[in-house]
């Protein structure tokens, strides 16, 4: 699906890849230490009819997306899952259960992202080839997980927040695709920084996206689009459409600013900003990217990184 003139803010042949991550409200890094995952189960799930107003969303403005899933999602809600693969969206993975990367070794790691891959491809027919960290969890402490993505065959992860954060990020990080190991045809597709200042910030989505003012993006966009000749790469939750959802009053001051705020105009955001640029499925866009992603250069060598 493509509109057949170019979006008002586009770049000549420049595609972003447009993602959605697909958990529920209550999964959610902001309330890790709040909503225990042995109390998942007794939570009403809100998730579905989430994903069906994003699926409703994107049609309007006749765009395919990427929409990495959680393996828990998934097998609880099998006909959503379909319906995203029929509505011509990729289906890729989220890890099972939104744990981080850096909480588990490679082996719990292993055994996350083959249930969870297991699970979507039962649940939809089609192949997983795709991997988003939970919170973009691979960073400096996880040398090992490109290896493990690349060795269980997946083509390209969206993993990396090339920027200091509190809650996530690998500012050594190179801003845009890139290969992590000098063995595999694998690349990392990061999610969007610009430049202001001389310094990266975050512009691909998320909370930042609903608390700033929708021209920053706009901006943001355009600069990685028309200046830097590059794709962005765009994020968001399908709980981010649902300003009706639960409020955790217990939660702590900071994870309510950045969960709730922004909710009632997230909607209109978004509807904004698929017209104003050209989207596509984050497949494609990696397959596109790769002829061009950079060989990971950081402090080690490249052997000693997937150890």
């Amino acid at each position: 699906m493509n509109a057949p003139f170019p979006a008002p803010g586009a770049a000549p042949g420049i595609v972003n890849g447009l993602s959605v991550d697909v958990e529920d409200w209550f999964q959610v890094g902001a309330f890790e230490n709040v909503i225990a995952r042995g109390e998942w189960d007794a939570i009403k799930t809100r998730v579905e009819d989430n994903v069906y107003r994003v699926i409703d969303l994107f049609a309007e403005a006749d765009v395919s997306a990427t929409f990495f899933t959680l393996g828990w999602v998934a097998k609880r809600h099998p006909n959503m899952i379909r319906r995203i693969a029929d509505a011509g969206h990729e289906l890729a993975s989220h890890g099972y259960d939104h744990a981080r990367v850096f909480t588990f070794n490679r082996r719990e790691f292993a055994e996350d992202i083959r249930k969870a891959r297991e699970i979507i491809e039962d649940c939809s027919g089609v192949g997983v080839t795709g991997y988003r960290a939970p919170s973009f969890s691979i960073d400096q402490r996880t040398p090992w997980a490109f290896a493990e993505l690349a060795e269980q065959g997946y083509a390209y992860s969206s993993s990396v927040a090339p920027v200091a954060h509190d809650h996530y990020g690998w500012p050594e990080a190179p801003r845009f695709a890139f290969k992590p190991l000098p063995w595999s045809s694998m690349i990392e597709l990061p999610v969007t920084t610009a430049m202001l200042g001389g310094r990266r910030v975050a512009a691909g989505g998320g909370g930042f996206f609903r608390v700033l003012p929708y021209g920053f993006s706009r901006w943001a966009i355009r600069q990685v689009n028309r200046t830097e000749g590059r794709p962005a790469v765009f994020y968001f939750h399908p709980w981010e459409v649902d300003p009706e959802q639960p409020r955790m009053g217990h939660a702590p001051l900071r994870s309510r600013f950045r969960h709730y705020t922004g909710l009632a105009k997230m909607a209109g955001k978004l509807r904004e900003l698929v017209h104003d640029f050209r989207w596509g499925r984050m497949d494609v866009v990696a397959h596109r990217e790769a002829a061009r992603a950079e060989d990971l250069v950081l402090s080690r060598p490249a052997e000693e990184q997937v150890a």
